[in-house]
């Protein structure tokens, strides 16, 4: 009977997972395949940058398989199942996620630090019509390798690394290299694995407070606002149409008599061509938007966009003012900078976490809802990034944009937004940290009775989790123990996420003082050609 019910509720956890591993694998795909240039299109960038966004999502969604499994091994009275009573089972259990997330994370390591740098420096090399194959693959390797060595020195500085008091000064150095390899062995790489996943989650709250957060603004905000009105932007396109022809033809005007025009005379004449060509591009492209039953249907769904931007905000404000609150309670009630800022609780209200512990028992409500929330990050990540384009410090890199975007922008797209999903799950422990930590646990407490008729007795009460609860009595996630494994990991993300706070206020601003945005926003720009206006035609 024990076995039975192990069965099934493993069965259900692994099937809904399954579920979502469709649902993420078609989103994947559409998402690749609407910013997938037309014309310049690469075959093996688009399925790695498929593939790469797919094991992100899929990492982030093993987290409510995690937090389901550890939860259902009790009763709501605190008590354990008949299957999990014993150690053991619960011990196997623990194992299969602990090595779903060895599996992922390691696969999310060689994506970053292998796969994804040789397909991109694959493809630089093949602009190069002068180079063969084999060339191609060397020096793309060549360039791989550095990325390679950082990957290592994460793992070693990771895997030897201590955690605990090393050996006295009076030790002999063989006592001090084998208390190393001890500790190697006695953690069976998770140190390692967890330094190297942790270093990337940190590049990755450097992404979050860059593209997160504007896009979180920016995104909602653009569908409450809406945009231009079609027929006035054709208008006003002719309009300046006509008065740069005008200024064209004073300059040309100048040289009727054969007198050639001075050099600032060109060089005013040949940026006015360049505007023309852009001005003439934008209208061709405002003739296409206006014809097109797209512009028809969103007019009609007009409605619905302005109530989807409500809710988005109002999620935006949500995550927000609960980060706030986790925030301020571990300023408030941890033991401080040098222990990470960690708390096992929540000592104040926090909405998000008091929401995703009622949904829980519900399975799989909370799943979804975790979901859901990563998804809502992708989303408004793509945003900020379509927004602002992929920038290293002051310098522009690429554009992000639906039907134009270059292959090496996919790949750079893919490594931003993985990074991004990694952080997702220390966003959500700092949103709901007794969730993510302890699901819907709850345990058995002793207290003494109040009861004078029973006198100098105890009685058990049933209690939520903490870190107050007896070790075997409350099973902590995998999850946790990844992203915690080092202390000053967790306190930059702390901080971070103050940073993010104020990243989002100062994008609310910004986003509430532009007007609305073009009809054809992105599609022209002065630095496109004019052959890629047939991705629009056809």
């Amino acid at each position: 009977m024990a076995a039975q019910s192990l069965l099934s509720e493993s069965v259900i956890g692994w099937s809904i997972f399954t579920v979502v591993l469709l649902v993420i694998l078609a989103f994947c795909w559409i998402y690749i395949r609407k910013f997938q240039s037309r014309q310049d299109s690469e075959v093996v960038s688009t399925i790695t940058a498929i593939c790469a966004l797919a094991i992100a999502l899929i990492t982030s969604a093993l987290l409510p398989v995690d937090i389901f499994l550890v939860s259902y091994m009790k009763y709501p009275n605190g008590t354990y199942k008949q299957w999990a009573a014993n150690n053991e089972t619960r011990g196997q259990i623990e194992a299969t996620v602990l090595y779903g997330y060895y599996t992922l994370y390691s696969i999310i390591l060689f994506c970053v630090f292998l796969w994804i740098p040789f397909v991109y420096f694959y493809y630089e090399e093949k602009d190069d019509n002068n180079v063969n194959k084999c060339s191609q693959v060397k020096n793309a390797l060549k360039y791989t390798v550095g990325f390679v060595l950082v990957c290592v020195a994460l793992l070693l500085i990771g895997a030897f690394v201590p955690l605990e008091a090393p050996p006295g000064q009076n030790s002999t150095q063989w006592e001090k290299v084998q208390y190393l390899f001890e500790e190697l062995g006695s953690r069976h790489g998770l140190s390692a694995l967890s330094f190297s996943i942790s270093s990337l989650t940190l590049i990755g709250m450097l992404a979050v407070i860059t593209y997160t957060a504007y896009g979180m603004s920016v995104m909602p905000l653009n569908l409450i606002k809406g945009t231009r009105s079609v027929a006035y932007e054709r208008l006003e396109n002719t309009e300046d149409i006509d008065e740069v022809e005008h200024q064209i033809e004073n300059l040309k005007s100048k040289c009727k008599d054969g007198r050639p025009l001075s050099s600032k005379d060109r060089r005013n004449l040949q940026e006015l061509e360049g505007k023309l060509q852009v001005l003439q591009r934008r209208g061709r492209h405002l003739d296409i938007a206006e014809s097109h039953c797209c512009s028809k249907v969103g007019s009609a769904l007009r409605p619905v966009k302005i109530i989807l931007g409500v809710f988005f905000i109002l999620v935006a404000l949500l995550f927000t003012i609960s980060l706030f609150i986790s925030n301020l309670d571990k300023a408030l009630h941890s033991a401080g900078i040098s222990y990470g800022f960690i708390i096992f609780g929540t000592n104040l209200t926090n909405p998000l976490n008091e929401l995703l512990l009622a949904l829980q028992p519900v399975f799989p409500l909370d799943y979804i809802l975790i979901t859901v929330i990563t998804v809502y990050f992708v989303l408004t990540s793509m945003a900020g990034i379509r927004n602002m384009g992929i920038w290293f410090f002051w310098i522009r890199l690429y554009k992000i944009r639906p039907k134009r975007t270059r292959p090496q922008a996919l790949l750079f797209l893919c490594m931003i937004l993985l990074l991004i999903v990694l952080h997702t799950s220390y966003m959500i422990y700092s949103l709901a940290p007794q969730y993510v930590m302890y699901g819907s646990q709850k345990y058995l407490a002793q207290a003494p009775s109040t009861d004078p008729v029973l006198g100098n007795t105890t009685v058990s009460t049933t209690k939520i989790c903490d870190a107050d609860a007896p070790e075997d009595e409350c099973t902590v996630t995998r999850t946790y123990l990844f992203l915690h494994k080092f202390w000053f990991f967790s306190t930059i993300y702390y901080f971070g996420n103050w940073a993010f706070i104020g990243a989002f206020l100062i994008g609310l601003v910004v986003s509430c003082c532009r007007g609305k945005k073009s009809v054809i926003e992105g599609e022209v720009e002065a630095d496109d050609s004019d052959l890629s206006d047939d991705e629009y035609v056809h």
